[in-house]
């Protein structure tokens, strides 16, 4: 018999009627691709928290194991950059969407979609910033593009316990930022302190409907939010300031006004992390691996078992989740 593993397996009938089911598979239920990765961690996300609870239209293609990133050490490979033994990581491009994702002891994927775990770093630390510290990282190069250095003024950071925002907060006041926390769960305020925020304010500030333009408060920030908590944060944005958008945990809207574009010249800059080219990924990497300290990656995260997968996606949708999830596999 061949060798079994575990996997979290999505499935849809003939009513769309989503059922989310733990099951027994084999590398010939993996799906193509040109290297075959066990995986050693994993993480829960918001977009799998969606994918689980089917609370927004995440997975595609039907039955899916779902889970859009993990670390793990290559099995096989018929890649040319990638031999059996190598450590990596991977992040989006579709796994956990139409693509067999990370919910499972192993993985199939194509070696153009990896990129090498940083030495120093275990899956398990990988896994501790996993696609929303990827993409929180993604943000901070882009504001910093853009010019909004420490310098510039405070940063705000929406979402802030949350993954994305927690590690915002984390690389964004190493690197010296005044970082506004914004929250709504106040009891988290000393966590957030500790992550480095200089200032934590509550969410009711931004979540009521935005002035085309409001006092200015921030030359930049992080939104993982969007709808009114982002036209908010946009209102309050000084002149010639940015925000990067990286989330829409508040709504997929934006109702706003072109003020803050024409009347302060303030940019939106969107971050993809899905569909990211490999260069920028392993410079996302490269930074995370240089401007995060790995001390405070540990009181950002908390570890489960694979067991643990399916009620950590209820509890990231309906915001019991704080910091980061690793999950052990």
């Amino acid at each position: 018999m061949p060798d079994t593993f575990k996997a979290i397996l999505v499935s849809r009938d003939a009513e769309k009627k989503q059922s989310v089911d733990v099951v027994d598979l084999t590398e010939a239920d993996l799906m193509e691709g040109d290297v075959t990765v066990a995986v050693e961690a994993t993480t829960v996300n918001y977009k799998d928290g969606l994918a689980i609870t089917g609370k927004a239209p995440v997975v595609r293609r039907w039955p899916l194991v779902p889970g859009i990133d993990f670390a793990g050490t290559v099995i096989s490979s018929a890649h040319p950059d990638w031999r059996k033994g190598d450590h990596v990581i991977l992040n989006g491009w579709g796994v956990g969407e139409t693509h067999h994702g990370a919910y499972a002891g192993r993985a199939r994927v194509k070696g153009d979609w990896l990129v090498p775990l940083p030495e120093g770093m275990s899956a398990h630390d990988a896994m501790a910033v996993g696609t929303a510290g990827y993409t929180a990282m993604l943000s901070v190069m882009a504001l910093e593009r853009h010019g909004i250095v420490p310098d510039r003024g405070p940063v705000v950071v929406t979402g802030a316990a949350g993954g994305v925002g927690s590690v915002a907060i984390s690389i964004l006041s190493s690197l010296g930022y005044h970082v506004i926390a914004s929250t709504g769960r106040n009891a988290e305020s000393p966590y957030l302190i500790d992550l480095g925020a200089a200032e934590v304010i509550s969410r009711e500030e931004l979540s009521q409907p935005a002035k085309p333009l409001a006092k200015e408060r921030w030359a930049g920030g992080v939104d993982s939010v969007g709808s009114h908590t982002l036209a908010n944060v946009l209102s309050m944005t000084s002149y010639g300031g940015a925000i990067a958008a990286c989330g829409l945990a508040g709504g997929m809207d934006l109702p706003s006004s072109v003020a803050p574009f024409i009347l302060r010249g303030v940019s939106l800059l969107g971050i993809d992390s899905v569909m990211a080219p490999k260069q920028v990924r392993l410079e996302a990497w490269r930074r995370v691996s240089a401007d995060l300290d790995l001390e405070k990656l540990s009181t950002l995260s908390r570890t489960i078992g694979f067991d643990g997968i399916i009620d950590a996606a209820h509890d990231i949708v309906e915001g019991r989740i704080r910091g980061r999830v690793v999950v052990d596999m």
